[in-house]
């Protein structure tokens, strides 16, 4: 079966995934446990109240919801625009329901420049009157983009915070040393400047994230068959700002894995799950190649490089 499936995971083929099925854990409706440090992954539908509600009928309430839906362009199923935004309608309430009095929810999104920029201002128009704070927006600079040569290069990736209640929030700082000098003011009767009076020799990190490489094939955290993987140092920035050790963070649209494997890394707790049986088993298998490959700390590989899940046996547990 390993040999027989291409190097590259093409899951919009049908025979590729014919291949895969079998050896996914979840069908729709069932749940995941991990038993080492409580995770849950569940295969299902992020509008599905049943089961979301069982994700967390046990616990702590989360803290932080990472979410990253379909964008509603081209690239996946692609519906009218109102109808696109009645389905997150469902499960932003759902997320508002069973967040923390006091929890942070960030929502991946993308703007079509081709048409109007949907989804994102119907998108942001709609979270108005959930209940949620608004309180930035992000931008992440990827090193590669599309477009033409009549018109800007397209290389933005949109992130939204929003808050519920009074979460905490942790600054973040960024690689990139300070450089420029200036600000000065009298701290204590001394005049300094706003390097001396710095928490770090690096520059804060903003609503413009230009630091974070976006994922490719060359690197290790790359997860072959996920197109709309995020990178894990995005999103391990957003849990370390938003939660803290012991936490429990919620991702309805777990992908490639990447807010679970956050989560280990850093010691919170993820309940995660996917409509896809296979994106949904390469979340686990992605956990279980972390911990088998070193897994004491930071130490285990992040994903395949240039291989994908179920191409190695020895790598990983095929589900029984």
């Amino acid at each position: 079966m390993y040999n027989s499936v291409n190097k590259s995971l093409d899951l919009d083929s049908n025979a590729v995934r014919e291949q895969l099925l079998p050896h996914c854990r979840l069908q729709s409706g069932e749940i995941w446990h991990d038993e080492q440090n409580g995770h849950i992954v569940a295969c299902g539908d992020a509008t599905d109240n049943d089961l979301t509600y069982r994700l967390v009928e046990s616990g702590t309430k989360p803290k932080l919801a990472v979410h990253d839906p379909p964008y509603n362009l081209v690239a996946f199923e692609r519906r009218p625009v109102d109808e696109y935004i009645a389905w997150c309608r469902k499960w932003i309430n759902i997320s508002y329901d069973i967040l923390d009095n006091d929890a942070a929810l960030y929502v991946w999104l993308g703007a079509d420049q081709r048409d109007h920029f949907q989804p994102l201002p119907q998108f942001m128009s709609m979270m108005a009157d959930t209940g949620f704070e608004s309180r930035s927006f992000v931008t992440m600079r990827n090193q590669r983009g599309y477009g033409t040569q009549k018109n800007w290069m397209a290389v933005r990736q949109e992130l939204l915070y929003y808050t519920k209640g009074a979460p905490s929030f942790d600054v973040q700082y960024t690689d990139i040393p300070k450089a420029v000098r200036g600000y000065y003011k009298d701290v204590g009767g001394e005049r300094t400047e706003n390097i001396e009076r710095s928490r770090s020799d690096c520059i804060r990190a903003g609503n413009v994230w230009i630091d974070v490489q976006q994922v490719f094939y060359r690197m290790e955290e790359n997860v072959d068959g996920c197109l709309a993987q995020k990178p894990l140092k995005a999103i391990e920035r957003i849990v370390q700002a938003s939660s803290q050790p012991g936490d429990t963070v919620i991702d309805f649209f777990a992908h490639a894995g990447t807010t679970l494997l956050a989560c280990e890394r850093l010691g919170r707790r993820c309940l995660t799950m996917d409509i896809d049986p296979i994106f949904a088993e390469i979340t686990i298998r992605r956990l279980e190649h972390f911990r088998t490959t070193g897994g004491a700390g930071c130490s285990g590989r992040t994903g395949w490089q240039r291989e994908h899940p179920f191409e190695c046996p020895a790598d990983v547990h095929i589900c029984r």
